[in-house]
């Protein structure tokens, strides 16, 4: 009789503790449903131990940096007699600034070029792409031949004074070539920090009442749109670098900058890359 009871109190007792079982899943199971828990966004494995390296920081975190310039003779250097040019300046500043060395990868730049010479070159050379994608940093200037075309064509009929409207009928064929270039540019170095270095005005002392400053701003105010479509590019402003000391900071031939003019464009882009 004694074992007879002891069978159906432990049976009892198996199944009530199922049936709170089962509830507990139950409720369980529809919490779940109604209050889910946010996926987790780490893969899972030893990378999701890792933190995540912000965009920002990944420049940091880099053992070198890797430069590839393109454009026309402002990225090749022309004007300074030793050779550096905007570009050179730069990996000299960048590589005291991070303490690692920076590399000219590549410099596709060719005195001459205007918007137009650039694309046709960049559909001749497979390369540029190429190196663009294996770049940290890209440089480029390309747009001063379209409007001032080295000088050439923008001054009056008897030689004297500046001419703006020359420059100005340029503008819309070549904005539209530069929006181009940028679009090619920023998918050829979709991980690169690229950086278009804006217009001065070289003719300013031959321009006395500053009609051309107007020109020169439509043309960096068009760099700025169509930079802005693209998360990677940057317009570095170069106007009031020459606006005040023009001849200090100019070649001899009154277009290209000095040494000393294309230090203060390199100190500008150091700047801005923080």
């Amino acid at each position: 009789m004694f074992s007879t009871k002891w069978l159906w109190r432990t049976a009892g007792s198996a199944a009530l503790l199922s049936t709170l079982l089962c509830a507990f899943g139950f409720g369980y199971a529809v919490n779940q449903i109604l209050y889910p828990e946010p996926a987790p966004t780490a893969i899972p494995g030893e990378a999701a131990l890792q933190p995540a390296v912000k965009k920002e920081e990944a420049w940091e975190v880099k053992n070198q940096i890797r430069i590839v310039a393109i454009g026309d003779s402002l990225t090749a250097g022309t004007g300074d007699l030793a050779g550096k040019g905007y570009v050179g300046h730069v990996k000299e500043k960048l590589e005291q600034k991070l303490g690692k060395p920076v590399f000219v990868y590549n410099n596709f730049a060719i005195p001459g070029f205007r918007t137009y010479d650039l694309l046709k070159d960049w559909d001749a050379k497979q390369d540029i792409t190429k190196s663009l994608g294996e770049a940290d940093l890209v440089l480029m200037t390309i747009g001063g031949n379209d409007l001032f075309e080295g000088g050439t064509g923008i001054f009056g009929e008897t030689g004297e004074g500046f001419n703006p409207q020359a420059a100005a009928d340029r503008i819309p064929e070549a904005a539209k070539r530069l929006g181009q270039i940028m679009e090619r540019t920023s998918k050829a170095a979709p991980n690169a920090r690229i950086l278009y270095v804006g217009l001065y005005h070289p003719f300013l002392d031959l321009d006395p009442e500053k009609a051309g400053a107007p020109v020169v701003q439509r043309w960096n105010a068009a760099a700025f749109e169509a930079a802005s479509r693209y998360p990677n590019i940057t317009v570095v402003p170069t106007y009031d670098l020459f606006e005040l000391n023009l001849n200090k900071y100019l070649y001899t031939d009154h277009f290209h900058p000095n040494a000393a003019g294309y230090e203060r464009i390199a100190g500008r882009i150091v700047d801005i890359l923080g």
